[in-house]
């Protein structure tokens, strides 16, 4: 027996339906290239708030039609914060493409960054948590995918935290932790990626325990992409405690996972989710081509009040731009 969510506005064609136990909805009855009735979006609202990413399927939408869709959820972001190389009239755009990271890092990048996966764990990542203000939401759109495999899994923060213990939750509201990219393995040397991230140092402290501010929801917010550390305790208490975090939040009955088709859409709450990007196919001469807008984020707080903390560098909105060395 399958379920749907039930309160759909009068108003709405929209219809989701959920896609896992704990994750993820499909929404049909919507064209996204155009402008939303007041009930679509508050739909699309309740499905993203209770599920936490949606999809949609079959849409036909180009950058300026995705931009206007992300628009009427809030402000939109740079592409990223160390992309140059945005679509020509549309900064908002960043584009997943394998290809593009050789461009823009040298040969050799994407075999060095493969031999950098060490464990299961750290492919996962929530966007951004580098800056003082991660992206409050992230929209996906697939443009050209391979046939088979690529698909992308997202995992529940809410229900991470809510599966930890009680002494364990009130253990882990307390604690604040470090964020920066390439987490515990911070790029060092020469290459053109490492410069690209140190000329561009964004290193923020964000509570491990976030508040969602629309739902009061407490989500888990950590991620092996991002955080170094736990601040204010030992090295070896810091990986003890974020191993067990991050067990939590992997664990298969929190996530689903998604088949991309060319027309595909992921919206997901940034403030609530991780994702995996695919590692199947790459090993094979396959086309993925997908691209990802993202909204402005508020600072993130803790069950104590305590809002993030900016290390270095500044608020990722509209208005960054990334410094490329020479």
């Amino acid at each position: 027996m399958t379920s749907t969510i039930s309160s759909k506005p009068t108003t709405s064609t929209a219809t989701a339906r959920p896609a896992s136990g704990h994750t993820g909805a499909d929404i049909s009855g919507v064209d996204l290239s155009k402008p939303l009735s007041d009930g679509d979006l508050a739909v699309i609202k309740e499905a993203l708030h209770r599920w936490k990413v949606v999809f949609f399927r079959g849409q036909d939408l180009d950058h300026a039609s995705q931009i206007a869709f992300a628009r009427q959820f809030g402000e939109l972001t740079y592409a990223h914060p160390h992309d140059d190389t945005p679509p020509e009239d549309h900064p908002e755009i960043f584009t997943i493409d394998p290809r593009r990271y050789e461009e823009r890092y040298g040969k050799g990048f994407r075999e060095a960054t493969k031999k950098r996966r060490y464990s299961y764990f750290s492919g996962w990542h929530t966007d951004v948590t580098a800056s003082v203000n991660p992206p409050a939401g992230s929209i996906l759109r697939a443009e050209t995918v391979p046939e088979f495999g690529g698909d992308t899994q997202w995992t529940n923060l809410v229900a991470a935290y809510e599966g930890l213990s009680a002494p364990v939750r009130a253990f882990v509201d307390t604690l604040r932790a470090e964020h920066r990219y390439g987490g515990a393995e911070k790029p060092t040397g020469d290459s053109a990626y490492a410069r690209r991230v140190n000329d561009n140092l964004l290193v923020a402290v964000h509570p491990v325990v976030r508040v969602h501010p629309e739902t009061g929801e407490r989500a888990l917010f950590v991620n092996p992409g991002f955080t170094s550390h736990i601040v204010d305790v030992t090295p070896s208490e810091s990986r003890a405690i974020l191993n067990l975090l991050y067990e939590e939040i992997t664990r298969p009955e929190y996530t689903v996972r998604f088949r991309w088709e060319p027309g595909s859409v992921a919206f997901w709450d940034n403030r609530a989710t991780a994702h995996l990007a695919p590692r199947d196919i790459e090993h094979l001469n396959v086309e993925r081509r997908l691209h990802r807008v993202t909204l402005i984020g508020e600072l993130p707080v803790g069950p104590d009040g305590q809002e993030s903390e900016l290390v270095a560098g500044k608020p990722f909105t509209a208005d960054h731009r990334v410094v490329v060395g020479t």
